[in-house]
């Protein structure tokens, strides 16, 4: 048979104290004694500890928003883009179907017999066109149709205001004369 050991079934192995004393009711009471401070100071008002890893998941946090954030802001800006470009499309349609049925108008003889009318106050061969001319000597009416009055006639072109330029720039220039003035003149006007 083995030899007993003096540790049996149940038994905690013999410890050493804070003195170095064997005794193992005094470890334990000193372990739970300071196990108990501990809770009672975490819970009285310290202030919570940030470890390297929560400031560095933080720190990953903030990256993400501010990307996620400048990717957010650009989409809007395109999205309002789309939308503009979009609502520019749709005018353009409307005006091209308008034009289009311009065109079409003007395919048809008689529309243009009216606008040379309306537009030129032009008249068939057989009838007669009547324009009121009032006292001021000015044609009277709202849609009275005029020819577009003779081009006016333009400056000097840019090459000749060019040569002017320079045939100046060869001149002598003029010498204003130079008076001095008087200085018991001028105490005298102040």
């Amino acid at each position: 048979m083995a030899a007993r050991s003096s540790r049996g079934p149940g038994r905690r192995p013999h410890q050493r104290g804070p003195s170095g004393q064997r005794g193992g009711r005094t470890a334990t009471r000193a372990r739970t004694t300071a196990t108990a401070r501990a809770k009672a100071g975490s819970t009285a008002g310290s202030a919570p500890r940030l470890t390297g890893r929560a400031i560095v998941l933080l720190g990953v946090v903030l990256l993400l928003i501010t990307a996620y954030t400048s990717t957010l802001h650009a989409w809007w800006e395109q999205r309002a883009d789309i939308q503009s470009t979009k609502a520019q499309i749709a005018t353009t349609d409307r005006q091209i179907a308008e034009l289009k049925d311009q065109q079409k108008r003007f395919d048809d003889p008689a529309y243009l017999k009216q606008q040379a009318k309306e537009r030129f106050g032009w008249v068939l061969p057989g009838e007669v066109g009547y324009r009121v001319i009032g006292s001021d000597g000015k044609v009277q009416g709202d849609d009275v149709p005029t020819l577009d009055s003779p081009a006016t006639t333009k400056g000097p072109a840019w090459y000749d205001k060019l040569w002017g330029s320079v045939k100046e720039s060869g001149k002598e220039p003029k010498s204003e004369p130079t008076t001095t003035p008087d200085s018991d003149k001028v105490l005298k006007d102040q």
